[in-house]
């Protein structure tokens, strides 16, 4: 089921309805989200449903084993491997079936590895990720092991970010499966404005780039240098309007059951350095890697070499999660080189917490460009077509091939939109909270920005997209 889809606008407020009637029996609430997870997972294909109960028992049981067993590394370890093996099969074997078959060829040597086409199940790259971080946490002693099988599933399996995030840690959100919740009237009015937030920057901003970027990608053999210039910017602005409109709207319905989801985007193309951007987009999934791979690598703590060597082991792999597809690899490691750079003639990117103000217009168009260019290996099915695009654009802007762009110009308005809107607003998480504003003074006035936002999903969205991240 997806966010954008009519079966869910009628399936959210019937859960909600039938979640608030039990307030105060945590069990039963547990219960009916499980349920509600189960059912939204299952929309798609029922046999996915398999895979996350293994994943969930597996994990939940191996806890328990973790806290009490003498054998704790062998229990950690194991549940490690079968979960890591699952998502191994399901989204990598293909690619490693096929590249060790072209590698071996060269050698003269023919294995034929059967390269069987296995449907990726939606969200496994999350939700095994999701898992391991409370076996690790557990054995870490973090936190105990719980013993509510039906919490530790709802933990897993919590559906508004259960296919593409956040990357919730066992630390933030068990506990609060495991305590009761009351409905707070604010919290709801809140989580209704980041989901119409949510939704503006998916069905309005994200959708209708797309539009713009498909049919320039089709054509970009022919294209002039302002239309692939064009092409690369409003792909930017695709994958952030429909990622962080996907956190958004998770966050904002997780609001409405009074779950509190961590943050997963702050305003990234905001950044004034590439170690900047990489601590406001994907948070959920950066400080995973942080947390669990770079620190326990030695961190930035063992001199310069070993700590380009772990920024580059995170950023491949970060490149890999993302999809089975050399020019993820690539795309990784491009970020990698970029932040080691960074690293190496600056001991630290700017502060986040600082507020980003016009004085520092120069490095967020700087740092905004490294970006774009990095999103052009990112959108290619191929490294030869990522290649085939840098190098059209060379050409064109070198013969001075210049002209109006053919694709996007009201996508190109809707982006400038977006980028004002943020702006003016940039130290609320969400625009629409519109407390403290001038234009949040008056009821009317709120209402009224409401009821345009509203308005412009219905006659300013372009051609329903799948989520990107879907496929990850």
């Amino acid at each position: 089921m997806s966010f954008v889809s009519v079966s869910f606008l009628l399936f959210l407020p019937i859960v909600f309805l039938f979640y608030w009637t039990m307030q105060r029996q945590l069990k039963l609430q547990n219960i009916c989200l499980l349920i509600a997870s189960y059912v939204f997972y299952g929309w798609w294909d029922w046999r996915f449903l398999i895979l996350i109960l293994i994943t969930s028992l597996s994990s939940f049981f191996s806890g328990l084993y973790i806290e009490k067993a003498r054998n704790r590394r062998f229990y950690l370890i194991s549940n490690i491997c079968l979960n890591l093996g699952i998502l191994a099969v399901f989204k990598y074997y293909g690619f490693f079936a096929d590249n060790l078959n072209l590698l071996l060829s060269q050698f003269g040597f023919s294995l034929d590895m059967p390269t069987w086409r296995i449907i990726l199940p939606v969200g496994i790259s999350f939700y095994t990720f999701q898992s391991l971080s409370y076996s690790i946490d557990v054995y870490r002693g973090k936190l105990p092991a719980t013993r509510d099988v039906v919490a530790f599933c709802t933990y897993i399996a919590f559906f508004p970010q259960l296919v593409a995030g956040p990357i919730e840690r066992a630390t933030n959100l068990l506990p609060q499966m495991l305590s009761t919740r009351r409905f707070d009237y604010a919290e709801a009015v809140d989580g209704l404005r980041r989901i119409l937030w949510g939704f503006f920057k998916k069905l309005v901003v994200a959708d209708n780039c797309a539009l713009a970027v498909n049919q320039i990608w089709d054509d970009y053999t022919d294209a002039n240098a302002m239309t692939l210039l064009c092409g690369m910017v409003l792909f930017t602005f695709q994958i952030y309007g429909d990622f962080s409109g996907y956190s958004d709207i998770a966050i904002g319905t997780a609001k409405l059951f009074g779950i509190r989801l961590m943050e997963n985007f702050r305003l990234p193309y905001f950044s004034r350095s590439i170690g900047e951007f990489w601590r406001r987009w994907h948070i959920s999934l950066m400080t995973w890697f942080r947390d669990y791979l770079y620190i326990p690598l030695g961190g930035s703590r063992l001199g310069t070499y070993h700590t380009f060597r772990n920024i580059f082991i995170v950023f491949l792999l970060s490149g890999l999660w993302h999809g089975a597809n050399w020019t993820f690899v690539v795309w990784g490691g491009y970020n990698a080189v970029l932040l080691a750079m960074a690293r190496w003639l600056w001991k630290s990117g700017a502060n986040t917490d600082e507020r980003v103000g016009v004085r520092d217009l120069v490095p967020v168009c700087f740092t905004f460009a490294l970006v774009v260019l990095g999103w052009v290996v990112f959108r290619a099915e191929s490294l030869s077509e990522a290649s085939g695009y840098l190098q059209r654009l060379t050409i064109t802007l070198t013969s001075m091939n210049l002209g109006m762009p053919v694709y996007g110009k009201v996508a190109i308005i809707y982006c400038l939109l977006l980028v004002v809107i943020e702006w003016i607003q940039r130290d609320r998480l969400c625009p629409l909270h519109l407390d403290g504003c001038w234009l949040g003074r008056y009821r009317w006035t709120r209402w009224l920005v409401y009821y345009i936002v509203f308005m412009l999903m219905f006659f300013g969205r372009g051609e329903e997209q799948t989520f990107i991240y879907f496929q990850f």
